[in-house]
């Protein structure tokens, strides 16, 4: 054999080894991660990026995901789920969902849940019913978590729900408008980003949210707190159904695994910075005001109505929905 054909006779066998080597290797999955977000220090979205980690470690980077802070992209934060449903978006985080998903709303009921317990109970009756109607718009629910119980804040001095009178306060959902009208305030719908202006300007002068929530923002801004358990901002870790089914059945077991255990750590670190920056706020000045029994029991009569009118509003499955949750609850 001459010495070029040696030459080629190894380089077609290289090629072939290498083909065969291309074949056995596990194929690599990008997927694009969002957020509604808009900042990295908050633990929602170090949650999302230590997903993004423990996958591609997990599977030997056959999956990765490469995560996008809200304000990133050119998608608004209501319609994240419609474009991870859509295939714009891969995986995700969403918190604004109602719009797409309406049944999810029994989840934000004010005064249906008043803690930690009653909301694992509410939640473990809706998930199946939340999960199917996000399967309905094509996504994937992979995980679940929640920030602290909403409370008011206020730029006065607030010592109960009476001081609501008279006021407007920014409101995120009908549901809590109704609250605000139920004690004689005035609600205001405003974006995130328009609270700081609003709250100098009069707008508004108070508003519904957590320690370890919108307050790590705007608590320059505010006079004080009445820890008043109105309801809850939950959020579902989410992923493209067509995608997720490509994913080998390991994988998938894998990524779902993951997104809790970190949506599990995502709930555990706000509940220990709500307690934090709660005392932060007292040693800085704001007036910390513990909730009334009797306020949190006249509430709960003027909402029971409310609850009821709006399940009738979404439909008979939400109807059915919320006869279930309300027998967990014993309400």
């Amino acid at each position: 054999m001459t010495f070029s054909k040696k030459i080629v006779t190894l380089a077609v066998a290289g090629l072939v080894a290498g083909i065969g080597l291309a074949s056995t290797a596990k194929a690599e999955t990008v997927w694009k991660g969002y957020t509604y977000v808009h900042t990295a220090a908050m633990a929602s979205y170090q949650g999302l990026d230590r997903v993004a980690k423990a996958i591609e470690a997990a599977t030997g980077g056959e999956l990765k995901i490469v995560m996008h802070v809200g304000g990133s992209l050119p998608i608004k934060t209501s319609n994240i789920t419609q474009a991870v449903g859509e295939g714009i978006l891969q995986f995700g985080s969403d918190g604004f969902y109602l719009g797409n998903v309406p049944i999810a709303g029994v989840m934000r009921l004010p005064m249906l849940m008043s803690n930690d317990e009653e909301f694992e109970t509410a939640l473990e009756v809706m998930a199946p019913y939340i999960e199917a109607a996000f399967a309905e718009k094509s996504v994937q629910v992979l995980a679940h978590y929640r920030y602290p119980i909403q409370v008011a804040w206020s730029t006065k001095k607030m010592t109960s729900l009476a001081d609501l009178k008279g006021e407007k306060f920014r409101v995120t959902s009908p549901e809590q408008g109704k609250f605000v009208e139920a004690y004689g305030g005035t609600p205001v719908t405003i974006p995130g980003a328009e609270v700081p202006p609003a709250l100098q300007r009069g707008v508004v002068s108070g508003l519904f949210t957590a320690s370890a929530g919108g307050a790590r923002v705007w608590n320059d801004m505010l006079k004080s707190t009445y820890r008043f358990p109105l309801n809850w901002f939950n959020s579902v870790t989410i992923a493209n159904k067509a995608e997720f089914d490509k994913l080998s059945p390991d994988v998938q077991n894998k990524l779902k695994e993951i997104a809790q255990r970190e949506a599990d750590w995502v709930t555990a670190k706000f509940k220990v910075q709500e307690a934090e920056f709660t005392e932060q706020y007292r040693k800085n000045g704001m007036l910390i005001v513990p909730a009334k029994e009797s306020d949190i029991k006249d509430a709960e009569k003027k909402m029971a109505s409310l609850w009821e009118d709006w399940a009738k509003d979404v439909g008979p499955e939400a109807v059915e929905a919320l006869a279930k949750v309300r027998k967990a609850l014993g309400k």
